[in-house]
């Protein structure tokens, strides 16, 4: 995703995302005027010189002002301001997802189609930058944020994407394509996805830190801070022992994907670190470094790699104190069920 939790939460965008960055970094003083070199007079000179040392010092007291206010911006948000989540729009930066699969049946594998394509144009885009190892990264989640599958679709000469899908239940999703068009700047646009069949809405899973998953337990240390950046430790086991040999899945020992719950908006998470640079180990600690939007739910989708396997762990958090939406106990599912991948 720009896949990169890139919690850049499949923004904006992870786009409305993952898209444009503003109000990240430091922030900037205003710039003063350069000086002058000598008076303009009027006649006398003094005068003139007068006006010209009131109006620098009310130059002055703004300019104080601003700072001031620049100050307290910076001391709210700890320096940073969370950048515009991903996903939430079907176009954006003069691109469109064009899903051409828009339903599918629940329980029975489907081939999902897609393509981006030009605003003005309506071409397909051919020419992709790959990022993590691929040149798009596409996300399937369902509005409970309970199923979620990474997918790596294939692309056609002419830039149709396809990929496998096997949604086991009926409702909506929302499907985010995660990509960087030669040329131009990283996107995540989202589209609408709908299952056939009975359905049954389900409530967000239940807040957790901790998550099992084929004999591995994941921990979850850190937390979601609106609009300051955080960082987000996962420390992965198995049966009891630290992990330590990790292998490396999209350039990185871990990949985590962000959704917030209510718009399914996008995050990018970024990795701290990555294999080969003489300071990350391959576990059992997998960092990021993530900022949240908005006060809310979110959840997490870590997926790693060990024993030649991708496996995906789930968490449900809170940024800004929240609660949860129900504050009843969710159905549970199987990791199977909540997870899924496809090469």
């Amino acid at each position: 995703m720009n896949t990169g939790l890139r919690i850049t939460v499949f923004a904006a965008a992870l786009a409305a995302t993952f898209g444009t960055a503003y109000g990240v970094g430091g922030v900037v003083g205003p710039i003063s005027p350069e000086p002058k070199s000598g008076t303009h007079s009027d006649g006398g000179g003094h005068a003139s010189a007068g006006r010209e040392k009131e109006t620098a010092g009310h130059e002055k007291e703004t300019a104080g002002h601003e700072k001031e206010t620049a100050g307290h911006r910076e001391a709210q948000g700890g320096g940073h301001e969370a950048a515009p989540p991903g996903g939430l729009e079907i176009s954006s930066g003069g691109y469109t997802l064009d899903l051409k699969t828009p339903r599918v049946e629940a329980g029975k594998k489907t081939d999902l189609r897609f393509a981006v394509v030009r605003d003005g144009t309506g071409r397909k885009v051919t020419g992709y930058q790959r990022e993590h190892g691929k040149d798009l990264h596409l996300i399937v989640a369902s509005r409970d944020l309970a199923v979620y599958r990474h997918l790596h679709p294939t692309r056609a000469a002419d830039g149709t994407w396809s990929t496998p899908v096997n949604l086991p239940e009926a409702g909506g999703y929302r499907v985010f394509a995660d990509f960087k068009p030669k040329g131009g700047e990283a996107l995540t646009l989202g589209a609408d996805l709908a299952a056939s069949g009975p359905y049954e809405p389900g409530e967000l899973p239940e807040r957790n830190t901790t998550a099992k998953v084929d004999g591995y337990e994941v921990r979850l240390r850190g937390a979601l801070t609106p609009g300051k950046a955080g960082e987000l430790t996962l420390n992965v086991a198995k049966n009891g022992k630290p992990v330590r040999n990790l292998q490396p899945y999209l350039g990185a020992y871990g990949h985590l994907v962000a959704l917030r719950s209510g718009d399914l908006a996008y995050l990018h998470v970024h990795p701290n670190g990555e294999p080969g640079d003489g300071r990350t180990k391959p576990g059992p600690d997998v960092s990021f470094t993530a900022t949240a939007p908005s006060a809310g739910a979110y959840r997490l989708f870590l997926d790693f790699q060990h024993e030649g396997k991708v496996r995906t762990a789930a968490f449900t958090v809170h940024a800004g104190g929240a609660a949860d939406a129900s504050g009843q106990p969710s159905r549970t599912r199987s990791a199977e069920e909540e997870a899924g991948h496809t090469h």
